[in-house]
């Protein structure tokens, strides 16, 4: 077995919590059962990736079995990767029959007709997930196994969920071997990212609880403080609580929201000052971008009004990002403006 293959296989190993070292290996099904018993799994992790190496040099494991290892953990810790979204499209409303032999043998010809120094790898899951690994190479490099591209495509659906490597020169040919294999003629990446990618795949597929906002926001309201003794103001706080609580089930439904960790927003208007006063020589677009960030950004924006942070409805701007599936936005002035305008479709 090739060292840089051993190495490989040393490295994922160590990745792994060691209390699930064991069925990880069991997945990958390249030691048998047997080998894996003379494996001690309480001992230090290193001692353990070890050991499995050296099983691994007695069957001549090579670098496609290595990385098979790879897409088992990728698949159980999909959150350690940021993934996009992409959307292909056909012409006509035609659909196919799907042919899983077909869509690898396709997909492997597009990419090795442009670069010889690729490992493709395929693995089918039960969900109808097919997971690619991408590891590239140069024409004078061989192909980099620790900075691989990862692809999950549902067949049947437009959907691509892609976590690109750092080599994003290499994306337009991966997009071109999407399309021809699965037999479609355009693909465009949707304004949607996250580390979360069953979220990804909730938003897309509507898999979530969300209604359409019914409800606008409305000013804030001073609020005059009274004795807790006075029961009209208990009953008015009673109702006002309710209202927030109905108006926020409306908005975002009864169940968990996708997990999104940001949200952003890209601001491009004219500034707009007196034309006596001058301020401006010419007329220049205002620039300004804002990130809203939360480990669970719309659970967090579920709850802002309920904790009294903020009024009953929140924003469309903010509630729209699971309707519109994206949570990168351009706000741009239009020249008729009415409300909502600003919203980039």
């Amino acid at each position: 077995m090739d060292e840089t293959v051993a190495e490989y296989i040393r490295r994922t190993v160590l990745k792994i919590p060691r209390d699930e070292i064991k069925t990880m290996l069991q997945k990958w099904g390249l030691l048998s059962e047997t080998q894996l018993q003379t494996i001690n799994f309480h001992q230090i992790k290193e001692n353990i990736s070890q050991d499995v190496v050296q099983l691994c040099e007695e069957n001549s494991a090579d670098i496609k079995q290595a990385a098979v290892l790879d897409i088992i953990y990728n698949h159980v810790y999909p959150n350690k990767r940021m993934w996009s979204v992409y959307q292909m499209k056909k012409t006509g409303e035609e659909t196919e029959f799907f042919d899983l032999t077909d869509f690898k043998k396709k997909f492997k010809r597009r990419l090795r007709s442009a670069l010889k120094n690729v490992t493709i790898n395929f693995r089918e899951y039960e969900d109808n997930a097919i997971w690619i690994r991408i590891a590239w190479g140069t024409p004078y490099t061989k192909p980099n196994q620790y900075k691989p591209s990862y692809v999950v495509y549902h067949s049947q659906t437009p959907y691509v969920f892609v976590s690109a490597s750092v080599l994003k020169s290499n994306l337009p040919l991966l997009c071109q071997a999407l399309v021809l294999a699965s037999n479609y003629h355009d693909i465009r990446e949707m304004e949607l990212r996250s580390h979360s990618l069953n979220s990804l795949k909730d938003i897309v597929f509507k898999r979530y609880s969300q209604n359409f906002q019914t409800h606008y926001p409305r000013p804030l309201q001073e609020r005059n403080v009274a004795p807790e003794s006075d029961l009209r103001i208990i009953q008015e706080n009673r109702n006002e609580k309710e209202r927030i609580e109905r108006v926020n089930r409306e908005v975002f439904g009864d169940g968990p929201q996708p997990k999104l960790e940001f949200a952003q927003y890209k601001l491009e208007t004219m500034f707009k000052s007196d034309p006596q006063m001058d301020v401006l020589d010419k007329k220049e677009p205002f620039r300004c971008l804002v990130k809203f960030s939360s480990p669970h950004l719309l659970e967090s924006l579920k709850s802002l009004a309920p904790a009294g942070m903020a009024d009953a409805p929140i924003s469309p701007l903010l509630t729209c990002i699971p309707q519109k599936a994206r949570n990168y936005f351009k706000i741009k002035e239009r020249k008729h403006f009415f409300p909502g305008s600003f919203v980039s479709p």
